[in-house]
């Protein structure tokens, strides 16, 4: 099972938890779970990723194992880590200031 972290407005959408855990065979990636998140939670098609490119939205960002995989190939492995639920694989919104 593969643990994901949901930023604070995702839960609120979907109503549910802001941890989820889905079930994903392996190779685990980033378009995989986005894609398992989006069919789990059809509410949450277009808040991750736009509709018709599937790039990520601007303000939300990826990480797995401490580390920024928001720009890696969408069909490139996670660590192990994630993929086994070992670590949690987190979507945060981005923050902006200055």
């Amino acid at each position: 099972m593969v643990r994901v972290i949901l930023p604070q407005h995702l839960p609120t959408l979907a109503n549910v938890e802001r941890e989820i855990s889905l079930d994903i065979k392996s190779p685990v990636t980033l378009r995989s779970i986005l894609d398992a998140i989006e069919s789990r939670f059809p509410t949450l098609q277009g808040s991750i990723r736009e509709h018709g490119t599937l790039k990520r939205r601007q303000l939300l960002r990826f990480f797995a194992c401490q580390e920024d995989v928001s720009n890696l190939d969408p069909e490139e492995p996670l660590p192990n880590a994630v993929a086994t639920g070992v670590e949690p694989f987190f979507i945060i919104g981005a923050i902006a200031g200055g």
